[in-house]
């Protein structure tokens, strides 16, 4: 969760979805310092850890928790590409303005101006899960794809990514298909796939378990909500007070 600039740190149990506990300030002391409060037998029972690809989290876990495996979050990666691939459409469109601006000649400055249009309002059909799309945005992805050649494959090796996530059940097919996957997209998405390398051991992961914090992201949304209701809290402790008592209530 994020105030403005000022993150804090959301600790949830994903297994019991048992929200743990806030932190205001989301740094590598203060979270060693709130996890060591817990003792060393409830740390030592803690098999795996899930994060995004924040570098304290993983320093974090591997200094409190070693035992640990640390894993990095799907959606996480996945929200990464989709920023890079939204970079490149904007490219894509900023690149089509100016040569609509220098066209000369009326059709070819039509056949410019068609292309715009197909460009524009695209980041949904574009970022979305494919099957997730309605038959009309299924249809102006499809001519998206058409018209913007570097679009089409950089929005193939991200479905493609997807799809290894969805369809793998071990870390060995994983580490095998990631490997494969950046041999073939590195130059088209450069980017991600550097983190990736970085983080690929943490990544391939996710393919012993399937662990993933889409329990957290919908604590991340139920907090935000108590925040809007209350139109902010001058005081973190009064927050947290009353996120306790929101959550000890549903359960």
């Amino acid at each position: 969760m994020k105030d403005k600039k000022n993150y804090c740190a959301v600790l949830v149990n994903i297994e019991t979805r048992e929200l743990l506990g806030i932190l205001e300030k989301r740094s590598k002391e203060e979270l060693i310092k709130y996890l060591k409060k817990w003792g060393e037998e409830v740390l030592l029972g803690i098999e795996e850890v899930s994060i995004d690809m924040w570098k304290p989290y993983k320093t974090v876990a591997q200094e409190v928790i070693p035992q640990a495996e640390i894993v990095v979050d799907r959606f996480h990666l996945m929200k990464l590409i989709n920023e890079e691939l939204d970079k490149i459409r904007k490219k894509e469109k900023r690149e089509m303005e100016v040569a609509f601006k220098k066209a000369k000649g009326k059709k070819r400055k039509q056949e410019f101006k068609n292309k715009l249009e197909v460009i524009k309002k695209s980041k949904y059909v574009l970022l979305k899960n494919q099957e997730d799309l309605e038959e009309e945005d299924e249809e102006k992805l499809k001519i998206v794809l058409q018209e913007y050649p570097k679009l089409r494959r950089v929005y193939r090796f991200k479905e493609k990514l997807r799809q290894i996530f969805n369809t793998c059940n071990n870390w060995a097919d994983g580490l095998l298909r990631i490997t494969n996957w950046l041999r073939r997209a590195t130059s088209y998405l450069p980017e991600s796939c550097s983190t990736i390398i970085r983080w690929l051991g943490e990544i391939i992961a996710y393919f012993d378990n399937g662990t993933t914090q889409g329990v957290v992201e919908g604590i991340n949304n139920k907090l935000k909500l108590i925040k809007r209701r209350s139109y902010g809290f001058r005081n973190f402790n009064n927050f947290v007070l009353r996120c306790d008592l929101s959550f000890s209530l549903a359960s």
